[in-house]
């Protein structure tokens, strides 16, 4: 397919779907976030050349949010090896929601289901290599900027909103630290954890980090591999299985690829090659980055998930 034509049919997917922004609102439980421009719906894909295709609302910034969680995911197993995580996080789903405390007690499963939940992602932030709060953030923002070739910056304005707001998350962080889950003390590893989701980002960015998971941790722009198979295999299944929240079932049986939302409207996206049907667009793989801060009752971008539903369907993207 021609750059032309995928040009302009996204042009015209982001315009078909901009109507289902009044599906949600920007995440009120966050103050920073709350008074977003609820009608703005961007998308960037990446190709395995490094051309982007940006339709909308395409060069706004955003924080990561819980886009985080798989990227701190794929740097702990970097660092400190796949086993070592599984060990102290699963990957199974839950069945409630991300940042339920029902899990522990009902359950009381050892650890966290899974490292996309909130005590999951605070788990594995506070794992981080580093021996201070700082450190370890430092050595995640730069295995992320190694990735997209560029310095990110945190937005402290919505850090110091997420740290007020912070009560059930600091609740986890207990139930984490009772069991012996955290390498750091609650307050410090809830720190690490919120700084991560507050990284200001770029569709240009995020989609960049899509395209190196779709092609099992290997850049094919720069040519080299940034971490493991084994680690991008299973990141990918936890965005299918995980990454939508409680809507990844029905995401998985509509649109059929890995994903990971945030509440800040954010998606990444990761479309592995797919060598059959050659008209179609982007055979050989692709990241897709999408925001719309109207986020629906299960804390996913309504636009956005609209929009790779219908993009996937027409150039039939769905790994199943």
């Amino acid at each position: 397919m021609r750059s032309e034509e995928v040009y302009e049919k996204l042009k015209q997917w982001v315009e078909d779907n901009r109507s289902h922004t009044m599906l949600g609102e920007p995440a009120q439980y966050i103050p920073a976030l709350a008074n977003q421009d609820r009608d703005q719906l961007g998308i960037c894909i990446m190709d395995i050349d490094g051309e982007t295709y940006k339709a909308g609302e395409s060069d706004v910034k955003f924080t990561l949010q819980s886009i985080s969680k798989i990227i701190s995911f794929v740097a702990l197993c970097h660092f400190k090896g796949l086993d070592f995580v599984l060990d102290k996080v699963d990957v199974e789903p839950t069945g409630e929601s991300f940042n339920s405390i029902i899990p522990f007690e009902i359950h009381r499963p050892g650890k966290p289901f899974n490292p996309l939940i909130n005590a999951g992602a605070i788990t594995v932030a506070s794992m981080l290599p580093g021996d201070t709060v700082s450190e370890k953030y430092e050595r995640f923002i730069l295995f992320v900027e190694g990735m997209i070739g560029h310095s990110l910056e945190l937005d402290q304005e919505v850090y110091e909103s997420e740290w007020k707001t912070a009560h059930r998350n600091r609740a986890l962080a207990y139930y984490l630290k009772e069991s012996n889950l955290l390498d750091l003390d609650v307050e410090e590893a809830l720190d690490i954890y919120i700084r991560l989701c507050a990284i200001c980002i770029s569709l240009e960015d995020l989609a960049k980090i899509g395209l190196v998971i779709a092609h099992d941790g290997y850049d094919p722009i720069e040519e080299r591999q940034i971490f493991s198979h084994d680690v991008a295999r299973i990141a990918k299944v936890l965005m299918v299985t995980c990454g939508m929240y409680n809507s990844s079932g029905k995401f998985a049986a509509h649109v059929g690829i890995p994903a990971k939302s945030g509440v800040s409207g954010g998606i990444l996206a990761s479309v592995p090659p797919k060598w059959h049907s050659p008209e179609k667009a982007f055979r050989k793989g692709c990241g897709i980055a999408v925001f719309s801060p109207a986020i629906d009752v299960n804390g996913n971008s309504a636009a956005g998930t609209m929009l790779l539903r219908q993009i996937s369907e027409e150039w039939d993207f769905s790994i199943f």
